[in-house]
């Protein structure tokens, strides 16, 4: 929701309605006279003298102050068809439809104004899907865990306890509220990566590419865009985005994803205010699965490959990797892609042509670890060297039957880590999939919650109020 007017923190709002809630354990009346009309009191008869009406104010600017408060104003409940079950059931009550203005900003308060406390409090979107949210220590109020969209529509459900002559009484209530639409004008969108419903190697991250750009100088528009981008994976793990750039985040788990996972990223961008007049869109959701734990682990100084498949080894390779002055890169790499013959040459990295160091050669079963040319392929021309010198400009060489064999084991996303070398480590980003190579509280450090700024809960849901995890 956007403002260009502020106040005291949060936007002004326009609009802040409020609801009168009448409960009893004696039937609603019925009829026409009574359906349709909202600008009509709740018969008296229907709220007993020893418990008045309850008045629950609706807020988009808790906190707000004074302009907030001197704008509420009460719609009165009409009753609604239905009720409870079994004896001293009350009838379910409910207020006209409203609108929260869209100048409003901030999470969404439902507040009691008049004695008692919120027992119960559930809020759900159209698609019955509950917001998160929490009762305050007194009980009188109700706040979203985050503000909720633009263009939704949201419905409220209260049960209100306060004392009676004979003991507490409860009331129960349904509100329906809605936020205002999204202004016309452009959308911040995301393309998540990798590829939707595809099979990858457990340290493929997750990468999000924006449509526009989100400064490091915003960290409210960034946390606004971090806390919409939802990660789920079953089995449950640890994780957290990381900002590249202004439009780029890679999001990857505390270790790597567990084997044979699922894995659902969903935006929850659509209709939320990212900065000035810049709201989210839509965008596609992404679904994909994790395959075994495939790790090839080169160690440099015994010119040795060894690959796991979930812990287990299942073959060693002699290889060559690269001399002096072209050393192949330490560090954790993921596999990028895979092609059956590619065409290699020493001027695509810097290497003269007519030079002793030059090469123009066709290769064989290449599996790609970055994207400058670093790759494991068949060498045929190197066999004297593998398994005991270094003879590579930064691949590794190994067999051809070696090399098909890889070729045929790993998939995009498996792990490649390079040991006991001589080579620059491995950069976390621009040339691969480096992510791994940062410690976890070096990559906490690169989300918009930093150190000192409270973090989303564990595994929110999509909507950008916040689901509720449980659902």
């Amino acid at each position: 929701m956007s403002s260009r007017r502020y106040v005291r923190g949060w936007s002004a709002l326009s609009l802040a309605v409020g609801a009168v809630l009448a409960g009893t354990a004696a039937p609603s009346p019925t009829g026409p006279d009574t359906a349709g009309d909202a600008d009509r009191d709740v018969p008296a008869a229907s709220v007993p003298d020893t418990l008045p009406p309850t008045v629950v104010s609706v807020d988009g600017c808790p906190g707000g102050g004074g302009l907030c408060a001197g704008l509420r104003r009460t719609v009165p409940l009409r009753a609604g068809a239905g009720g409870g079950s079994g004896p001293g059931s009350v009838p379910v009550l409910t207020g006209t439809p409203f609108t929260l203005d869209a100048k409003a900003s901030g999470p969404v308060e439902l507040a009691l104004r008049t004695g008692g406390v919120l027992a119960d409090v559930t809020v759900t979107d159209r698609r019955g899907r509950r917001i998160a949210g929490a009762t305050g220590e007194d009980g009188t109020r109700w706040t979203s865990s985050a503000p909720l969209p633009a263009g939704g529509r949201y419905a409220a459900r209260l049960v209100v306890e306060r004392a009676g002559t004979d003991g507490p009484r409860r009331t129960h209530a349904r509100l329906e509220f809605r936020t205002a639409g999204v202004p016309t004008g452009d959308r911040l969108t995301v393309s998540f990566g990798p590829d939707d419903g595809g099979t990858y190697g457990v340290g493929h991250p997750v990468t999000a590419e924006l449509s526009h750009p989100v400064p490091v100088d915003d960290p409210r528009a960034r946390r606004a865009v971090e806390r919409a981008l939802d990660v789920r994976a079953e089995p449950r793990v640890e994780g957290s985005w990381y900002w590249i750039d202004a439009t780029t985040l890679h999001y990857r788990p505390r270790g790597y994803w567990p084997a044979r996972a699922t894995v659902r990223v969903h935006s929850g961008l659509d209709g939320t205010r990212i900065t000035g007049d810049l709201y989210g869109g839509p965008s596609r959701p992404l679904a994909f699965t994790t395959g075994a734990r495939i790790e090839a682990v080169t160690d440099v100084a015994a010119h040795r490959k060894r690959v796991y498949r979930d812990g287990r080894l299942l073959r060693t390779l002699p290889v060559t990797t690269g001399k002096a002055g072209y050393r192949t890169r330490s560090g954790t790499k993921v596999v990028l892609g895979k092609e059956p013959v590619v065409r290699m040459r020493g001027d695509s990295i810097g290497i003269a042509r007519g030079s002793d160091d030059f090469y123009d050669l066709k290769v064989r079963w290449a599996t790609r670890v970055t994207w400058s040319g670093e790759y494991l392929h068949a060498a045929p021309w190197s066999l004297d060297a593998q398994g005991s010198e270094d003879v590579s400009h930064g691949c590794t060489g190994m067999s051809t039957e070696d090399a098909a064999w890889l070729f045929r084991t790993v998939r995009e996303g498996d792990l490649v880590r390079v040991v006991n070398g001589y080579g620059e480590p491995m950069s976390p980003f621009g040339n691969g999939f480096g992510d791994w190579n940062l410690g976890w509280a070096e990559w906490l450090r690169g989300s918009a919650f930093g150190p000192g700024v409270p973090r989303p809960a564990a595994d929110p849901g999509p909507a950008a109020g916040g689901l509720d995890p449980a659902l």
